[in-house]
């Protein structure tokens, strides 16, 4: 394989970050490809038993098993790393195998975490259930609350874990203390970046240490393939995750890198507008709606905090109805444009009812703690005309009783 300018640092380190979106990262084989080769193979042959030896030992460059290394992953995770401006990507299976991964590679039993408790449903599910099984203390705070991040820490203190904006209460978290805190104390600090992507927010920035995403959303963007990324420091890397991810396996297909490699190609373009078609569907639904939650808005508690951390807020915005579980599902069937559906991310608006669907195994006590009530609602904003959005919200709303 042929590496490109793409793949020299000291040239793509120059470049914005749409350009890296289409070009960083780029290999290619002696056939000049423009779109990136898929290289769907398990295994690699080698001419002589020296060679494997010295690539086993890390001595000589090159391929070994594609649970370690695969031209096309590797393309995607050169892709994502020159994107977030980290040194190092590895990408994972599934956004919550990223999560996983970003966690369990460095934690001990007798560790501790502190972690924002506005989370998606499986990452408290991580927090409150499944490090706790290995011995991992773990507490669960206001994330938004500076004061609340000082006072849980402990001597044992391993790492902080966080969404920013987080799903679905779309809390903004103050990126430059709570993740300089984190240094002061040698904590390492784990941000999940899924909600707006490099192209709209870039933690490390503000100097968070690990950077994690379901790049199954906005990355990829149109609903069609599952995939992870955790991005880090080279030596953090290689030293802490790439032993647990080697020795466990949560490794992504090179058919779904591919995927997402396509994906990245427009990412900057689908961000923004995107974030533009749902701050103006925002307006509208705040204006027939008890609770608006959209950090674009200056009514966000914390909208200052956000244009100051993000360069858009992104598709994403969540708001409470007074009528509760009912009228909430009231409102989705009476959708005649906008889908019923979970995901995130995608180029088609979605709307979803946290509290039966992505929190629902969280149980009603941690919901209600983590702000998820039975009347909330969560919009993802496609790339549709925002005024055919509003005219499908209008009707749904008015068939609800809004």
């Amino acid at each position: 394989m042929k590496k490109t300018t793409g793949t020299d640092r000291s040239i793509t380190s120059k470049w914005r970050p749409a350009t890296r979106a289409v070009r960083a990262g780029t290999w290619r084989s002696e056939h000049g490809e423009t779109s990136e080769a898929l290289f769907l193979t398990s295994g690699y042959t080698y001419d002589d038993a020296a060679t494997v030896a010295a690539r086993f030992a890390g001595e000589a460059e090159g391929m070994t098993y594609s649970r370690l290394q695969n031209p096309t992953v590797a393309m995607l995770e050169e892709r994502i790393a020159a994107l977030e401006g980290a040194e190092a990507c590895r990408v994972q299976a599934t956004g919550m195998a990223a999560m996983t991964t970003a966690l369990l590679c460095q934690l001990s039993a007798g560790d501790h975490v502190v972690a924002g408790r506005a989370a998606f449903g499986s990452c408290r599910w991580l927090v409150d259930n499944l490090l706790p099984k290995f011995g991992i203390e773990t507490t669960v705070i206001d994330a938004c609350d500076n004061a609340a991040w000082e006072a849980a820490v402990r001597p044992n203190t391993k790492v902080f874990f966080f969404e920013t904006p987080a799903n679905p209460t779309m809390d903004v978290v103050d990126l430059a203390f709570v993740c300089g805190l984190a240094r002061s104390h040698g904590i390492t600090s784990v941000v999940d970046n899924a909600f707006a992507t490099a192209a709209l927010q870039r933690p490390m920035e503000f100097g968070a240490d690990v950077v994690a995403y379901s790049a199954t959303k906005l990355m990829e963007g149109q609903g069609r393939v599952l995939a992870g990324a955790v991005c880090a420091s080279k030596e953090w890397m290689d030293n802490v995750l790439l032993p647990f991810q080697r020795n466990t396996g949560p490794n992504l297909s090179p058919f779904n890198a591919w995927v997402v490699l396509k994906g990245l190609e427009t990412l900057d373009l689908r961000a923004r507008r995107q974030s533009e078609n749902a701050l103006e569907v925002a307006r509208f639904v705040e204006g027939r709606v008890p609770t608006m939650l959209h950090p674009g808005l200056p009514s966000h508690p914390q909208h200052n905090l956000a244009m100051r951390q993000m360069d858009a807020a992104g598709p994403i915005f969540s708001f409470v109805l007074d009528g509760g579980r009912a009228q909430a599902h009231a409102v989705l069937d009476a959708l005649q444009l906008i889908d019923i559906s979970n995901n995130i991310g995608d180029s088609k608006s979605l709307l979803c009812h946290p509290a039966s669907t992505t929190h629902a195994n969280l149980g009603e006590e941690a919901r209600a703690e983590m702000g998820v009530s039975e009347g909330m609602l969560r919009m993802n904003v496609g790339l549709e005309d925002p005024q055919d959005l509003i005219a499908d919200l209008d009707q749904a709303l008015a068939r609800a009783g809004l």
